[in-house]
Protein backbone atom coordinates (compact mmCIF):
# COMPACT_ATOMS: atom_id res chain seq x y z
CA UNK A 1 0.00 0.00 0.00
CA UNK A 2 1.31 3.11 -1.13
CA UNK A 3 1.33 6.61 0.93
CA UNK A 4 0.11 9.77 -0.04
CA UNK A 5 2.31 11.63 2.42
CA UNK A 6 5.72 12.27 1.39
CA UNK A 7 8.65 11.16 3.71
CA UNK A 8 9.55 14.81 4.76
CA UNK A 9 5.76 15.55 4.94
CA UNK A 10 5.64 12.15 7.60
CA UNK A 11 8.11 14.09 9.65
CA UNK A 12 6.48 17.35 9.90
CA UNK A 13 3.48 15.47 11.56
CA UNK A 14 5.37 13.94 13.62
CA UNK A 15 7.18 17.43 14.75
CA UNK A 16 3.82 18.81 14.99
CA UNK A 17 2.50 16.18 17.41
CA UNK A 18 5.51 16.86 19.45
CA UNK A 19 4.88 20.72 19.14
CA UNK A 20 1.36 20.56 19.88
CA UNK A 21 2.37 17.69 22.77
CA UNK A 22 4.56 20.24 24.16
CA UNK A 23 2.86 23.50 24.27
CA UNK A 24 -0.40 22.29 25.55
CA UNK A 25 1.04 19.04 27.91
CA UNK A 26 2.05 20.64 31.53
CA UNK A 27 2.99 17.18 31.95
CA UNK A 28 5.06 16.69 28.65
CA UNK A 29 6.97 19.76 29.48
CA UNK A 30 8.12 18.31 32.59
CA UNK A 31 8.87 15.38 31.74
CA UNK A 32 11.52 16.66 28.90
CA UNK A 33 12.67 18.84 31.83
CA UNK A 34 13.52 16.35 33.92
CA UNK A 35 15.16 14.16 31.11
CA UNK A 36 17.31 17.14 30.49
CA UNK A 37 18.33 17.42 34.06
CA UNK A 38 19.22 13.74 33.79
CA UNK A 39 20.91 14.12 30.47
CA UNK A 40 23.33 16.45 32.18
CA UNK A 41 23.84 14.92 35.48
CA UNK A 42 25.28 12.07 33.05
CA UNK A 43 27.58 14.04 31.09
CA UNK A 44 28.91 15.37 34.48
CA UNK A 45 28.87 12.65 36.35
CA UNK A 46 30.46 10.75 33.45
CA UNK A 47 28.25 7.62 33.54
CA UNK A 48 28.98 4.51 31.49
CA UNK A 49 27.74 3.68 27.82
CA UNK A 50 25.31 1.08 29.17
CA UNK A 51 23.77 3.42 31.58
CA UNK A 52 23.76 6.18 28.78
CA UNK A 53 21.60 3.41 27.46
CA UNK A 54 19.40 2.50 30.09
CA UNK A 55 18.80 6.40 30.97
CA UNK A 56 17.82 7.29 27.32
CA UNK A 57 15.58 4.24 27.21
CA UNK A 58 13.37 5.37 30.33
CA UNK A 59 13.62 8.99 29.53
CA UNK A 60 12.10 7.39 26.26
CA UNK A 61 9.72 5.28 27.27
CA UNK A 62 8.33 8.13 29.43
CA UNK A 63 8.11 10.84 26.99
CA UNK A 64 6.20 7.95 24.61
CA UNK A 65 3.66 6.89 26.93
CA UNK A 66 2.92 10.47 27.57
CA UNK A 67 2.77 11.11 23.66
CA UNK A 68 0.18 7.95 23.73
CA UNK A 69 -1.61 9.02 26.88
CA UNK A 70 -2.39 12.46 25.24
CA UNK A 71 -3.22 10.90 22.01
CA UNK A 72 -5.38 8.76 23.54
CA UNK A 73 -7.61 11.16 25.65
CA UNK A 74 -7.96 13.21 22.49
CA UNK A 75 -9.26 10.59 21.10
CA UNK A 76 -11.92 9.71 24.21
CA UNK A 77 -12.60 13.27 24.12
CA UNK A 78 -14.05 13.36 20.64
CA UNK A 79 -15.78 9.86 20.33
CA UNK A 80 -17.39 10.74 24.42
CA UNK A 81 -17.24 14.09 24.76
CA UNK A 82 -19.60 13.15 27.70
CA UNK A 83 -18.45 11.12 31.19
CA UNK A 84 -18.80 7.17 30.77
CA UNK A 85 -17.06 4.66 32.91
CA UNK A 86 -15.71 3.38 30.00
CA UNK A 87 -14.04 6.50 28.07
CA UNK A 88 -12.86 7.18 31.80
CA UNK A 89 -11.31 3.47 32.71
CA UNK A 90 -9.25 4.51 28.87
CA UNK A 91 -8.02 7.81 30.19
CA UNK A 92 -7.48 6.51 33.31
CA UNK A 93 -5.24 3.74 32.22
CA UNK A 94 -3.10 5.25 30.08
CA UNK A 95 -2.46 7.75 32.57
CA UNK A 96 -1.30 5.03 34.35
CA UNK A 97 0.98 3.94 32.08
CA UNK A 98 3.17 6.88 32.36
CA UNK A 99 2.46 6.98 36.05
CA UNK A 100 4.17 3.51 36.03
CA UNK A 101 7.30 4.51 33.61
CA UNK A 102 7.59 7.90 35.79
CA UNK A 103 8.29 6.39 39.20
CA UNK A 104 10.41 3.51 37.09
CA UNK A 105 12.62 6.75 35.79
CA UNK A 106 12.84 8.19 39.23
CA UNK A 107 14.02 4.97 40.53
CA UNK A 108 16.39 4.49 38.02
CA UNK A 109 17.48 8.11 38.00
CA UNK A 110 17.97 8.02 41.67
CA UNK A 111 20.00 4.29 40.96
CA UNK A 112 22.17 6.08 38.98
CA UNK A 113 22.74 9.32 40.63
CA UNK A 114 22.09 9.47 43.93
CA UNK A 115 25.46 7.94 44.74
CA UNK A 116 27.23 10.58 43.25
CA UNK A 117 25.41 13.37 44.15
CA UNK A 118 26.19 12.17 47.82
CA UNK A 119 29.86 11.46 47.23
CA UNK A 120 29.77 14.96 45.63
CA UNK A 121 28.65 16.37 48.30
Amino acid sequence: MKSNHSLVKSFRFAFDGLKVTFVRGRNFRIQVALGTLAVILGVLFKISDFDWVDLILIIAAVLILELLNTSIEAIVDIVSPEIQEKAKIAKDVSAAAVLIASFAAIVIGAIFFLPKILSFL
